[in-house]
């Protein structure tokens, strides 16, 4: 067993065991609904069940770091330090050491959430933070991956892509909203991608203790490949889904706008051709 087999069988005990305890809370007092899962909601690619349950495992965290002092933008920057460890350690192929930091990082992306609305310190300032940092989060894990498939033209070039995704459907929503739009909803937003990643990080070192150093690499880490591609390809199609959302709907609004300005161009059409019809009468009166 290598060093990073254990880093990742670490998480493997966090997602059984707190399983285990969800499944048993579910079944005496029902799921955990969060009020955020329920108004962003699941989609194919992640149940809104296995996001209840990582609200709910965050639950007593949350309340330990307000016992403590801890302030929600403290817990922002700190998510920095794992986000960045993590990036480092893909970068070297620790892929079960990778996603333990990842992991512990995006964690704090939803305790910091959390703790804000239970201080009642929400704001957004606060809001423009996380986003910052989640970006840089994501960077780093995915520049690691980059470093690491370098030598990989293929892998690698599928890394980009799914750095390319990821922005580009968090850009999709920005500018739906600068424009005035409904922002379009679509699959592998952040949480979607990350799961999907970091299971893949974190499944890699079993797969490499199964099938044996011998194996190609796109055998040996089939996980952290399989992940990739997935994210890649689904977080691309849905950014072209989104932006073709956006332009329905900004040119269904144009042709509204349009009808308006039209029926508007008549009135003033009809009026001014009723104002002489009008004046020659007063005149010849």
């Amino acid at each position: 067993m290598t060093t990073d087999f254990y880093f990742a069988a670490v998480m493997y005990s966090i997602l059984v065991g707190g399983g285990l305890l969800y499944g048993v809370r579910a079944a005496l007092k029902g799921r955990a609904r969060h009020e955020r899962v329920e108004r962003d909601g699941g989609s194919a690619f992640v149940d809104k069940r296995f996001m209840e349950f990582g609200y709910w495992l965050m639950g007593p965290v949350v309340a330990l770091a307000d016992r403590l002092g801890a302030t929600p933008n403290g817990v922002t920057a700190f998510s920095l330090l794992p986000a960045a460890g993590a990036g480092v350690a893909a970068a070297f192929g620790q892929f079960g050491l990778a996603c333990l930091l990842a992991t512990a990082a995006a964690l704090a992306d939803i305790v910091d959430g959390l703790l804000a609305r239970r201080q009642g310190v929400s704001s957004d300032a606060g809001e423009a933070l996380d986003a910052a940092v989640d970006r840089y989060s994501e960077f780093f894990f995915m520049t690691g991956l980059l470093v690491y498939y370098r030598d990989v033209l293929p892998l690698f070039l599928l890394c980009a892509f799914v750095l390319l995704g990821g922005y580009m459907v968090s850009y999709a929503t920005v500018k739906a909203e600068a424009l005035g739009v409904p922002a379009p909803r679509g699959s592998m937003r952040r949480a979607e991608r990350a799961v999907y990643l970091f299971f893949g990080a974190g499944f890699t070192p079993l797969c490499e203790l199964l099938v044996g150093p011998s194996r190609p690499l796109v055998v040996r880490q089939a996980p952290m490949v399989v992940a990739i591609v997935i994210v890649a390809v689904v977080a691309n199609v849905s950014v072209v889904r989104r932006f073709r959302a956006i332009i329905t709907a900004i040119r269904a609004r144009e042709r509204q706008s349009g009808g308006a300005a039209k029926a508007g161009a008549s009135v003033v059409v009809d009026d001014q051709r009723a104002a002489p019809s009008d004046g020659s009468v007063g005149l010849m009166q």
